[in-house]
Parts: C-alpha cells; sequence; structure tokens
C-alpha cells in the first residue's frame, strides 16, 4: 500500500514540476515575443537611479581605498559595492607603467583596492555620464554604457607619488523583476552594473 502511495505522489510531483516548467518556459518566450517597454517617464526614473548607482560605487571605492578607513566599514563597503554588480562581472585596472589592463572579479578588485601598497589613497570620480543609450535586448533587457573619469592618486611612506586619470565605460543591465508584497506579485525595473572597462589612462 505504501508503494502506491508513493507511486502515486511521484506521478503527481513530476507532473506538477512539469507543469511548471512548461509555464515557466512560456513566460520566457512571451518576454523574447514581446518584451517589455520603458515608458519615457519610466526611463528616465531608471537613468536616474543607474547614475546613481554608479555614484554609490564611486562613494564605496572611495572607502574602500582610504587607507584611514576602518576595516569593518571598510568591509561593509566591499559587500554593498559587490550588491550592485551582475554576477560574473569585472573591473579593469591600468597603470601608467605597462600597455595592458588587466580584469578581475569584483570582490577580488574591491579587495585589492583595500590591500594597495600606499601609506595614503586618493580615488574620485568625475564627469560621470551616459555615453550609450539604453536599448532593448532580444531577452527583454535593456543595455547602455555610463562613462566616468577616475582620479587616483596614491603616496608611499616615503613620499613617492603616483597618480593617473582613467576613462573607464561602465555595462548598465536594467530588466524587468517581480516581487511579492502582501501577497501580491509587483513587477518593478532593476538596475544592476556589469563590466567596467578601461577605455585610457593618461598622467593629468
Amino acid at each position: 500500500m505504501k508503494k502506491i502511495i508513493f507511486a502515486i505522489f511521484a506521478t503527481l510531483w513530476v507532473f506538477v514540476a512539469t507543469a511548471q516548467n512548461t509555464v515557466d518556459n512560456a513566460v520566457k518566450n512571451a518576454v523574447k515575443v514581446n518584451p517589455p517597454k520603458l515608458s519615457v517617464e519610466r526611463k528616465l526614473a531608471v537613468d536616474s537611479l543607474a547614475l546613481e548607482k554608479v555614484r554609490d560605487l564611486s562613494k564605496y571605492i572611495s572607502i574602500i581605498g582610504n587607507k584611514e578607513t576602518p576595516l569593518s566599514e571598510s568591509a561593509r563597503a566591499i559587500d554593498r559595492a559587490k550588491e550592485l554588480f551582475m554576477e560574473g562581472s569585472q573591473i579593469g585596472v591600468s597603470s601608467l607603467s605597462r600597455k595592458t589592463v588587466k580584469y578581475y572579479s569584483i570582490e577580488k578588485y574591491l579587495y585589492r583596492l583595500a590591500s594597495l601598497n600606499y601609506d595614503k589613497v586618493n580615488i574620485d570620480w568625475f564627469d560621470i555620464q551616459y555615453v550609450s543609450d539604453l536599448e532593448l535586448q532580444p531577452d527583454g533587457r535593456y543595455v547602455g554604457v555610463i562613462t566616468v573619469y577616475q582620479k587616483f592618486e596614491g603616496k608611499t611612506k616615503e613620499g613617492l607619488v603616483y597618480k593617473d586619470v582613467t576613462k573607464k565605460d561602465i555595462t548598465i543591465y536594467v530588466e524587468r523583476k517581480q516581487t511579492q508584497i502582501a501577497g501580491r506579485l509587483i513587477g518593478f525595473w532593476d538596475v544592476l552594473l556589469g563590466d567596467i572597462r578601461v577605455k585610457e589612462t593618461s598622467y593629468k
């Protein structure tokens, strides 16, 4: 009898799982065929949110790089900065002393930043602006590019100073998501940062 009941439940589970996969695939296909559109008003709000998140990243990077920042505060800033990114994103690192650009995972870059071999570090981002408008992709997401200029200054205990200004392009991803509030599914547009690529580095 137990074997029969188990077989019935197993069959029902397979049926429910198959039905759920069918629904999920139907939703995904519907999104591809009829991707959600950003209204003009919503696009302005999304643009503002994307720029705000880039400014937040700028603030976190400045905190993490500052040698006077307590370890506990630096760790919190690293966690907050990681939350801004798509999984698998990378950040490029350049130097006037080499021609190649090295790319690191977000987490590795942030921890490297916190342990730079300088006695004093100042990092400032400026001229943050869109250079590529949001464009709808086949998967229903919108993708754009925001450019920033980073001024870096590091000083050793011996008084040696390294300075550079780097232009960076930040990929922006905007996608429609859902969250459940009081038993209701509420749709919203979410903004995440992607790869940060170095465009040029100079001494200024």
